[in-house]
């Protein structure tokens, strides 16, 4: 079956930085656009960044855009989230998702597959 596993989250101050991984198994990972999106408390689950099966394009989320790169290695199954000037409005649980449609990745719900998540928590 299709498992999405993040890793990578933590605590850490403000303008510190962290690296998100998902790993993948269970799907033909090159087929599949890959996206990171955040729920923080109290809040809708909200888009943070997309790319698509090869690598060549990428999406941010204006809150992120020159922040948080999103980046995925093909032969390793893995999409990675790299986290710079962290900021406390950045604490949230971060998920992995799976879509074999590119478009629409600024939808909340866009993935076939989820990931567990994984604590991401900035302090001041």
């Amino acid at each position: 079956q299709v498992q999405l596993v993040e890793s990578g989250g933590g605590l850490v101050q403000a303008g510190g930085s962290l690296r998100l991984s998902c790993a993948a198994s269970g799907l033909t990972f090159n087929m599949y656009a890959m996206g990171w999106y955040r729920h923080a408390p109290g809040k809708e689950r909200e888009f943070v960044a997309a790319i698509d099966w090869n690598g060549d394009s990428t999406n941010y989320a204006d809150s992120v855009k020159g922040r948080f790169p999103i980046s995925r290695d093909n032969n390793k199954n893995m999409v990675y989230l790299q986290m710079n000037s962290l900021r406390p409005e950045d604490t949230a649980v971060y998920y992995c998702a799976a879509s074999t449609v590119w478009f629409g990745f600024a939808n909340p719900d866009w993935g076939d597959y989820w990931g567990q998540g994984t604590q991401v928590t900035v302090s001041s």
